[in-house]
C-alpha cells in the first residue's frame, strides 16, 4: 500500500503543480500567456504523464472522485479510500506550496485567486451557485464513464491515458468560464487555502458536486453501458485497472 500511496501522491502533486502551474506562471504572462486552451490542455497532460509513469502502481486516480467512482463501480475495494483520499489531498496541497514558493519569486506578485474555483464573484464567467453545481457535477460523471469505459475488459490495450488526458483537457475547455475547472476536490482544496479571494468558503461546493458526479457516472456506466461479465472478471477484477492498461 505504501507504494500505492506514494504513486497518488506524486501524481496529484504533479497535477496541482502542472495544471495549476500553467494557470498561475504562463497564462497571464503579458502577450505570450497561453490562455483557456493552454491551461486545458496542461491539466490533461499532467494526467496522461502520470498515468503511464505511476498508473500500474496505484490505478491513476489522482482525484478523490475518480477514487469513490471507482469504488461505486466495483473496480476498487471501498477500503481504499481513506488512504488514497489522504495522499491526494496531501500530494496536491505540497504542489500548490510548491507553486506559491515559485510564484512568489516574481516582483510585485500576489496570489489573487491562485486558480482556485468559485462561483459568483468568484467564477472567471460570474456564473451563479446553480451553473456551477450542475457543470461540475455533469462533466465528473462523464469523465467517470471515460474512465470506466477507456479502462474496461473491452478497451485497446495502452490507449486509456490518452482517451483521459483529452477527456480531462475537453472539461476544461468546457468549465473554465464557469468555475475555473474543479471535478478534482483535491486539486480545489489544495488552491483554495492560499488565494486571497475567500475560496475557501465557496470549497465544499468543489466537494459534494465532483463526488456526486463520480458517483452518478458510476452508477450510469454500471447500469446502462457496462457489460458486468467482463468487466468483473478481467484483470481488473483483481487489482485496480490502471489507465495504462
Amino acid at each position: 500500500m505504501v507504494h500505492k500511496l506514494s504513486a497518488e501522491f506524486f501524481g496529484t502533486f504533479w497535477l496541482v503543480f502542472g495544471g495549476c502551474g500553467s494557470a498561475v506562471l504562463a497564462a497571464s504572462f503579458p502577450e505570450l500567456g497561453i490562455g483557456f486552451a493552454g491551461v486545458s490542455l496542461a491539466f490533461g497532460l499532467t494526467v496522461l504523464t502520470m498515468a503511464y509513469a505511476v498508473g500500474q502502481i496505484s490505478g491513476g486516480h489522482f482525484n478523490p472522485a475518480v477514487t469513490l467512482g471507482l469504488a461505486a463501480a466495483g473496480r476498487i475495494p471501498w477500503s481504499d479510500l481513506p488512504g488514497y483520499w489522504a495522499a491526494q489531498v496531501t500530494g496536491g496541497l505540497v504542489g500548490a506550496i510548491m507553486l506559491y514558493l515559485i510564484a512568489s519569486g516574481a516582483p510585485d506578485w500576489t496570489a489573487g485567486g491562485f486558480a482556485s474555483n468559485g462561483y459568483g464573484a468568484l467564477s472567471p464567467g460570474g456564473y451563479g451557485l446553480m451553473s456551477a453545481f450542475l457543470i461540475e457535477v455533469v462533466l465528473t460523471a462523464a469523465f467517470l464513464i471515460v474512465i470506466l469505459g477507456a479502462t474496461s475488459a473491452r478497451a485497446p490495450l495502452g490507449f486509456a491515458p490518452l482517451a483521459i488526458g483529452l477527456a480531462l483537457t475537453l472539461i476544461h475547455l468546457i468549465s473554465i468560464p464557469v468555475t475555473n475547472t474543479s471535478v478534482n476536490p483535491a486539486r480545489s482544496t489544495a488552491v483554495a487555502f492560499l488565494a486571497e479571494t475567500g475560496a475557501v468558503k465557496q470549497l465544499w461546493l468543489f466537494w459534494v458536486a465532483p463526488l456526486l458526479g463520480a458517483a452518478l457516472g458510476a452508477v450510469t456506466w454500471n447500469a446502462l453501458l457496462s457489460d458486468r461479465k467482463l468487466d468483473t472478471s478481467g484483470p481488473q477484477a483483481a487489482t485496480p485497472r490502471h489507465p495504462a492498461e
